[in-house]
Formats: C-alpha cells, structure tokens, sequence
C-alpha cells in the first residue's frame, strides 16, 4: 500500500507543524509519510525540541522550510493541514493535485508570555493536543 503524504503548514515551521510532522511519521508506522513547511520560515523552537525529547521524540535537527519551495516544486498530498489560527491559514496556497485541506487549530508557541517554566507547561499541552490530534487522524485511515 502506498503512504498517505501529509504536509503539515504553520507561519513559521518553528513549533507546531514540526511536532505534527514528527508524530505523525513516528506514530503513523509505515501508512504516512509527513512533512512540514511554514509560510515564512523561522527558527526552530528551542522550547518544543524539549518536550518532544520528553516525549520520546528527537527533532533538534530538523531544519524549517518554505511552503514556497514545496509549491513550486509542485509536490503532491492526500492532505494539507494546517495548525496554525484560521485566518493565518487561508494564506497558505492551493497545492497541486487532489489533496483534502484540513485545518486544525492550535495556539502558537511563538505568541506565548511568562518564564521558560510557564512557557514549557504551556507547549507540553499544545504537544499533547496535537499528538491526540495526530492519534484520531490516524485511526481515520485504519
């Protein structure tokens, strides 16, 4: 069977759509291939590669994309998902071929205050929200 490709788009691919990437080629077996990419491309989250480590995942060497370079290399998704707010969303372009645009809404890491201590707390639960996000999309497809 062939995978089911997923891409993954947020503003900057510095937090959420890494994470959703990452679970999902983690819990996804060999059914998914994910990628992800962000509308202007950050840096990647110091604070999210250490809740992922917490969660058993390593993503410290993962490197942000241009949703940009993936349009214009005309790649092809089942589904495009985004993970960041709605109106954010609406920029991210109409990708070739028939892919089902999804779009799940979670906060942005990069937009919360506090300490580092408050600020982890608040991206653990962002992780958990996405991972069981992640988890029900998979049991759509069994």
């Amino acid at each position: 069977m062939e995978e089911i490709k997923v891409l993954f788009i947020c503003i900057h691919n510095s937090a959420r759509s890494p994470m959703a990437e990452a679970f999902l080629n983690s819990l996804g077996e060999d059914k998914f291939f994910a990628e992800s990419a962000g509308l202007e491309p950050g840096k990647l989250n110091p604070l999210v590669v250490d809740v992922m480590m917490e969660a058993g995942i390593d993503i410290s060497g993962y490197k942000t994309k241009s949703i940009s370079d993936f349009y214009n290399e005309s790649r092809k998704y089942e589904y495009v998902i985004t993970v960041c707010d709605e109106i954010s969303g609406e920029r991210c372009p109409v990708f070739p071929g028939k892919s089902q645009r999804l779009h799940w809404d979670f906060e942005d890491p990069s937009a919360l205050r506090g300490t580092d201590e408050e600020k982890t707390e608040k991206i653990r639960t962002i992780r958990d929200n996405i991972k069981q996000k992640i988890i029900e999309f998979i049991n759509l497809h069994k």
